[in-house]
């Protein structure tokens, strides 16, 4: 049995190969992206054992995603196939002046019709770390209620439950989702905001201040990620900023966040402390970065130990 359980979509990822709007584009490189799966594949390159709950299309792009994070190391145990409903696709728009939009095409998924009697209650007892993110909860009724059940389970087991709000306005309601992401928060040990998303659940514009809103909702520390400078790590002790790793040139900045996460559930797995943790989440969102694609960037054990040997915040990745 895997040490961290992830549940979440996955969808097929069609990145551009060249710039401009989408109506111009003709070709395109397929792809796989989802905040969870993320996690789970950034943990597996650094040694850790991780397992992927999710429903996927009986169809090719199905049968891909499922080849794809099963080659990366993942379980993939608990995944169910939907006969009736199709795996979601979404498509990356590179504009040259920077921007761009990420358009989804995932309603009616097979991942959101995933339900708490899609998940075996052994399989999440016997894991250290349960992730979930906001993404799940903003599905569907049925995904909410199973990451709902999941987190049940996981705290009567004793696991840790991490927590990133991964906010998605386009899949609900601005209000609904900060009630519900607040919820979910209040029940986790450590939640991973970004510092708009930390603003956006608390009011507070001063990331600290925000931090602070969420940890009085109980769980044990709060990280909010504030970009190249860094991580702010807040527990009921204090605060500390953890500078971030400058690189050369940002060229897809989407799943550095979720390589973050599998740095710093790494930390936590190697007992290194929070500062540490967040240290090494700081290091692989660098690499993410400097990559097209969600998983392309996230960093093997041995490249990651090496950089960090030699390297300062003033460093630049490769």
């Amino acid at each position: 049995m895997p040490d961290v359980v992830a549940i979440g979509e996955t969808m097929v990822l069609f990145t551009p190969m060249g710039e401009g709007p989408l109506r111009y584009i003709h070709h395109f490189e397929r792809r796989i992206g989802g905040a969870e799966s993320n996690v789970c594949i950034g943990l597996a390159r650094l040694g850790h054992s991780a397992g992927w709950i999710s429903r996927l299309g009986n169809d090719e792009f199905g049968r891909y995603v499922l080849s794809a994070v099963r080659g990366e190391g993942v379980d993939t145990s608990q995944v169910t196939w939907d006969d009736e409903a199709p795996t979601g696709v979404y498509f990356k728009e590179r504009l040259p002046l920077g921007g761009g939009q990420v358009y989804y095409y995932r309603r009616g998924s097979a991942a959101s019709r995933l339900s708490p009697s899609h998940l075996d209650p052994e399989y999440i007892r016997s894991a250290k770390v349960l992730v979930g993110s906001g993404i799940t909860p903003a599905l569907s009724r049925t995904c909410r209620d199973a990451l709902q059940r999941a987190v049940e389970i996981a705290r009567q087991a004793g696991a840790a439950f991490i927590f990133d709000p991964n906010l998605r306005l386009k899949l609900w309601p601005a209000d609904e989702a900060r009630r519900v992401l607040l919820e979910f928060a209040a029940q986790a040990d450590y939640v991973l905001p970004g510092r708009e998303e930390a603003e956006f659940l608390t009011g507070c514009n001063d990331p600290l201040d925000a931090a602070q809103a969420i940890l009085d909702l109980g769980p044990k520390a709060v990280v909010v990620k504030i970009g190249a400078e860094g991580a702010l790590v807040v527990t009921a002790k204090g605060a500390e900023r953890v500078p971030g790793f400058p690189v050369p040139r940002v060229v897809d900045p989407v799943g550095a966040g979720d390589a973050f996460a599998a740095g710093f559930i790494a930390g936590l797995l190697e007992a290194k402390g929070l500062v540490d943790a967040a240290r090494l989440g700081n290091a692989c969102g660098a690499f993410a970065v400097t990559v097209p694609g969600d998983i392309e960037g996230l960093p093997e054990r041995a490249e990651i130990d090496r950089f960090l040997t030699r390297a300062t915040p003033a460093d630049v990745v490769r």
